[in-house]
């Protein structure tokens, strides 16, 4: 896992917008603070899409960018922002949990109309970046 860092802004009562001194032309807009984790990570998804791996910058070195120093001076915040590259390789792997448990991922998961992988793989991921 990765840490982008954004810069966060909100002018008035608009969005939030989303910037990556790292990757240009990646950006995001949310509704609410809540939905900035969901909002980022989409935004991240869709750039990887079209462009080439690029390893995040240290938060020393972002702090250096001129557009993170004037964000800041209008109250932009930094944030880091987790992201899982793309892979659609897929590897078994053998687990171990409470039977309990297992029941009840087993159920959500058909209610949803989910295989237990599926529902697990979603799980972890909201749990690691939000979203």
């Amino acid at each position: 896992m990765r840490y982008y860092i954004a810069i966060v802004h909100q002018d008035g009562d608009s969005a939030f917008g989303l910037t990556f001194p790292d990757l240009p032309g990646c950006f995001a807009a949310a509704d609410s603070w809540d939905a900035i984790p969901a909002a980022a990570t989409e935004a991240l998804d869709l750039w990887f899409e079209d462009q080439p791996d690029v390893t995040p910058s240290s938060l020393d070195t972002v702090k250096k960018h001129l557009a993170v120093i004037n964000a800041a001076a209008t109250g932009g915040v930094l944030l880091p922002v987790p992201y899982i590259p793309a892979d659609t390789a897929v590897e078994r792997v053998n687990i171990t949990m409470e039977r309990s448990l297992l029941r009840a991922i087993d159920e959500t998961a058909k209610a949803r109309k989910m295989t237990r992988s599926s529902f697990l793989a979603s799980a972890a991921r909201h749990e690691l970046i939000g979203a």
